[in-house]
């Protein structure tokens, strides 16, 4: 349980910088590309804290980031709505990985905030079940 702790530790860190690039409204290109950046680690995060929360909490194995919030939603830690939302994320944070365009980033940044939600709601939940 310990690891799990530790997990979600640097993932609330991890939401932190990226709650910190959501809330403005008129951002230049670097803040975009670097809130993009911090989204991406920030999921990664995220979703490998419930990949550990998973397995030792639930004896659930999630082996990738749509598994882990598909499991997620199975055990109660996600709604539907909100599960769509995260795996929607998941392929946003795909595209953002391995390629650069400049509509899209545009159009991940727009999401951000929607994103940073959902991961805020995820990481809670598994905080909440855990006891923290």
């Amino acid at each position: 349980m310990e690891r799990v702790r530790e997990r979600m530790q640097t993932a609330r860190k991890a939401l932190g910088t990226l709650r910190e690039l959501t809330d403005k409204s008129n951002v230049s290109a670097v803040e975009r590309d670097a809130a993009i950046q911090r989204f991406e680690y920030t999921v990664e995060a995220i979703w490998k804290t419930a990949q550990i929360f998973l397995s030792e909490m639930e004896g659930v194995t999630a082996n990738s980031p749509k598994s882990a919030v598909r499991a997620s939603w199975q055990v109660g830690l996600l709604d539907e709505k909100n599960a769509e939302l995260a795996l929607r994320m998941c392929d946003a944070r795909n595209l953002t990985v391995h390629t650069y365009n400049e509509q899209l980033a545009n159009s991940v940044y727009r999401q951000i905030r929607e994103y940073a939600d959902v991961l805020g709601i995820w990481l809670s939940a598994m905080e909440k079940r855990l006891g923290d």
